[in-house]
């Protein structure tokens, strides 16, 4: 069988992508920064740093490769993470796969990119789509808007916040929409993108829409702890989870998250990509969903430790 690099395979989506693609019986590489953080594919996977800073380094780390799954990116800029060095990082990611004779690229990208965006995250991954579309190499680029899954954050920390807190704050009414997606569902769409030669943009959605209103009032539910879910002012509720963060030595939202939500950019009026309902798998988590903080910030600060799971 062939050999496919994934980066980030012991994290938290490319993991999922690597265990399929080892189910399949490929050979699997990973390109990580992490490569001691504990993973369950013993001697399966084959790490390498990235060598961001050596050209010829990360084309012969990709030598010989069928396919490039790339999850890499930064959710937040924080110390030395910064998404505008991310994007140069996949930019040069993306110039050894070519140079390197990589048949197909899968990336992962966003739900509604665009470089005209305010938002630095949008814009970014928009510019990254584009460089991917002119390198000429085959891709398929996913656009998923959040997932959902074993080692999640954002579903999880809503529902720890549930647990936690007598009352739930959401920016302005609410009414905005999300479609999250499950990430066994993310790494299947990828594999199978991986096996075509067409060039495609897939928005990578789950089955379930919702109103941000709505997804906090049914896992509220769920887990066995409804509350009250107000309005407040986005500067009142930004100020509050950044309270929440420094509490919790986390970032625990954005401005940029924020925005985006309000902005309805994570939702799309396409088909769904994924089968996983987030509301049944949520009923088959209820009893761990939430009794556990997930920490962005000590994700990337421990990378010697796992990812907790439910």
């Amino acid at each position: 069988m062939s050999i496919h690099v994934v980066t980030g395979a012991f994290g938290y989506s490319g993991k999922y992508i690597a265990a399929r693609l080892l189910d399949l019986g490929h050979t699997v590489r990973t390109l990580t920064g992490s490569p001691n953080r504990p993973h369950p594919f013993g001697d399966r996977v084959r790490a390498e740093p990235f060598h961001f800073d050596d050209p010829t380094k990360l084309v012969a780390t990709l030598a010989g490769a069928e396919v490039l799954y790339n999850t890499y990116w930064v959710r937040f800029d924080h110390g030395d993470f910064r998404q505008s060095i991310a994007i140069e990082n996949t930019k040069k990611l993306f110039a050894a796969a070519r140079d390197a004779g990589v048949r197909r690229v899968v990336h992962i990208s966003i739900t509604n990119p665009s470089e005209d965006s305010a938002l630095e995250y949008f814009a970014g991954k928009a510019r990254l789509e584009r460089a991917l579309i002119e390198s000429g190499l085959s891709y398929a680029i996913l656009r998923p808007a959040i997932l959902f899954g074993n080692e999640d954050i954002l579903v999880n920390n809503i529902a720890w916040t549930l647990r936690k807190l007598p009352v739930f704050g959401v920016f302005g009414s609410g009414n905005y929409r999300l479609q999250p997606i499950h990430v066994e569902d993310l790494a299947a769409l990828a594999v199978r993108e991986g096996e075509s030669a067409e060039n495609r943009i897939v928005d990578a959605i789950g089955p379930e829409t919702f109103t941000f209103r709505e997804l906090v009032a049914r896992i509220g539910e769920i887990i066995g702890k409804r509350r009250p879910i107000v309005s407040v002012p986005p500067a009142v509720g930004y100020l509050a989870a950044s309270l929440l963060g420094k509490l919790l030595g986390d970032v625990f939202l954005t401005r940029q998250e924020m925005a985006a939500l309000m902005q309805g950019l994570l939702c799309t009026s396409s088909a769904p990509a994924g089968t996983t309902r987030l509301t049944e798998w949520a009923r088959e988590h209820a009893a761990k969903l939430g009794v556990r903080y997930a920490s962005e910030l000590a994700r990337r600060k421990h990378r010697d430790t796992a990812y907790e799971s439910l």
